[in-house]
């Protein structure tokens, strides 16, 4: 079952207490806490394997990779940080002796407690270091990266050669791993036309509990290469958006292809989200825009209450940089200024669509046939700046995990198929009008975004904002001008709690419906609301790779967590 209630250890109190001392904290073992001689003899081992400067015991750094955006887990034994598969692969074999459960962690922008943990002593994998980009074969169209290689390296790599991977990262892409999306699944670059993270793997390298190094694909046979995914049953879908739950990702393999050289940018304005939705979704059917995504005027203030001038005069910059001709350049600088800071007033439910293609042509006609079908839902077009300022600056700081006024933020969401979204919005509407009276009380936010995926189907992300402290992760992550610049908000667990019970009965409502999910960890339905017969196949997989349940343990509701 979903597990999204308020669970907050109190860090200034187990450092008073010393119980993050890592001898008195323990390793999680089998079952049983070990004890303090047996923890001591794993950490030395483990620092003579990655070197003691990548195993991290540090109060501030248990605090830190305990926690993810939505809030902290229980407290983690230790961080360790292998530098390749070799390195993990050993890391995993004594993990194996000693009988010491491991979780891996990427860039740690995930929100649904998919690496924190429900018990204390799990020691944290950080893939940071498995950050190169291997291969870029531009013979065979793929590239190869460590795990732990963001998705703004990738992008940049690429960029040089003129290549891109179909589905080329989220948002929070400077952080993000490739490693991270595909445990996970994530969207947005790329997704409306080419799907999510999962959709652009080939190949992966897995680390299995017992230290044995798996390849899937292609890859699988002796003395091939990673170049196609489906070779017999598709064991890369298998260690695609599992949460870390069957095996540590090391190395992945995805597919390349031409960036695009033309592009234009689209924005529009409904009065009302079933226009909005219904134009979305024609635009998707027809396969007119890369990206496709809406907001409610709840997000459109906020980005107006966020963004400064200077902020958008850096992001201008961009624009003309990355601007694929003079022409282009012109266009956009144009539009930009004619825009200026209008494009976030006095809007209700607009749209945004990128149109990325080979030749000026194919974007002409992609232009023309928005535009028409968005007439025919009542939209009016409006100054299109904000996917010309994204698009310039595609994995800009992760500002966006606070609220402007210092507020703390936390989205829920679901998958739908293309008839569904206005209907799921209508559900959760009705959620928060259940719930008028607490919001008030709390003086919670709520909105929507919109997603387009893959050609068949929409994301609905409700978000929340409300006062209260953020952690760690938060200041870390933002930028350091930014956060001081903020308003600082005290510590407010009833809101929190109000916010966490109106996540769990939006989650509720969208499972109900059908719904799918992207990082589902321990956030959302999954095995309870399988049925019997792939529920079973799932939890035999899990057993016969993991039979010690040592792995992530309870992610997806597999194993027992407790």
């Amino acid at each position: 079952m979903p597990n999204q209630g308020v669970e907050r250890f109190d860090y200034c109190q187990l450092r008073r207490s010393k119980l993050l001392d890592i001898p008195l904290l323990g390793l999680w073992h089998n079952g049983r806490m070990n004890n303090a001689h047996q923890a001591t003899g794993f950490l030395q081992r483990l620092e003579s394997l990655l070197g003691a400067e990548h195993v991290l015991s540090d109060p501030d750094s248990l605090e830190l990779y305990a926690q993810d955006i939505w809030q902290a887990g229980a407290p983690v034994a230790a961080v360790a940080r292998p530098a390749d598969t070799s390195q993990m692969a050993a890391l995993a074999r004594l993990a194996a002796e000693q009988g010491v459960s491991l979780a891996v962690r990427g860039g740690g922008m995930s929100y649904t407690s998919g690496y924190t943990q429900t018990r204390p002593g799990v020691v944290i994998v950080c893939t940071r270091r498995m950050d190169a980009v291997l291969e870029i074969n531009t013979d065979d169209m793929t590239v190869t990266v460590q795990a732990g290689c963001t998705w703004a390296d990738l992008y940049q790599a690429l960029d040089k050669q003129g290549l891109r991977t179909p589905y080329w990262g989220p948002l929070s892409g400077r952080y993000a791993t490739v490693g991270g999306s595909v445990s996970q699944n994530s969207i947005f670059w790329g997704g409306t036309r080419y799907g999510s993270a999962a959709d652009s793997v080939v190949s992966m390298e897995i680390v299995l509990a017992n230290g044995d190094i798996l390849r899937t694909g292609s890859a699988a046979q002796q003395n091939a290469a990673p170049f196609f995914r489906h070779f017999g049953p598709d064991l890369t879908g298998l260690f695609c958006c599992d949460c870390g739950a069957l095996g540590l990702k090391a190395a992945i393999t995805l597919r390349l292809m031409p960036a695009a050289c033309e592009r234009a940018f689209l924005s529009f304005d409904f009065k009302s989200y079933p226009g909005l939705l219904s134009a979305m979704a024609e635009i998707t059917r027809q396969g007119l825009a890369s990206e496709c995504f809406g907001f409610d005027p709840l997000l459109t203030e906020m980005r107006a209450r966020r963004d400064s001038l200077m902020a958008d005069v850096r992001s201008f910059g961009n624009v003309l940089a990355t601007a694929g001709s003079l022409k282009q350049a012109a266009s956009d600088s144009i539009g930009i200024l004619r825009g200026g800071r209008r494009f976030m007033k006095d809007l209700a439910w607009p749209l945004h669509a990128i149109v990325e293609e080979r030749n000026p042509a194919a974007v002409t006609d992609a232009v023309q046939k928005i535009r028409a079908l968005v007439a025919a839902d009542g939209g009016a077009e409006v100054a299109n700046t904000v996917p010309r300022i994204m698009r310039a600056n595609p994995f800009g700081p992760v500002n966006n995990m606070i609220g402007p006024g210092g507020e703390r933020w936390a989205p829920v969401h679901g998958l739908l198929p293309l008839s569904q979204a206005e209907k799921a919005t209508t559900s959760v509407l009705a959620v928060f009008a259940k719930h008028e009276a607490r919001i008030a009380q709390f003086n919670i936010r709520t909105g929507f975004l919109y997603n387009a995926v893959a050609g068949y189907c929409i994301a609905v992300e409700p978000l929340f904002f409300w006062p209260d402290s953020v952690d760690a992760l938060h200041r870390r992550s933002v930028e350091a001008d930014f956060y001081r610049r903020l308003p600082k908000l005290e510590l407010n667990l009833e809101a929190r709690a109000a916010v966490a019970a109106m996540r769990q009965e939006i989650a509720d409502t969208l499972s109900a419906l059908g719904a799918a999910h992207l990082q589902i960890g321990r956030s959302y339905h999954f095995t309870g609301a399988l049925e019997p017969v792939p529920r079973q196949l799932l939890q035999a997989l899990k057993a016969v790779l993991d039979p010690e349940n040592r792995i992530n343990p309870g992610v997806l509701g597999l194993g027992a967590a407790s």
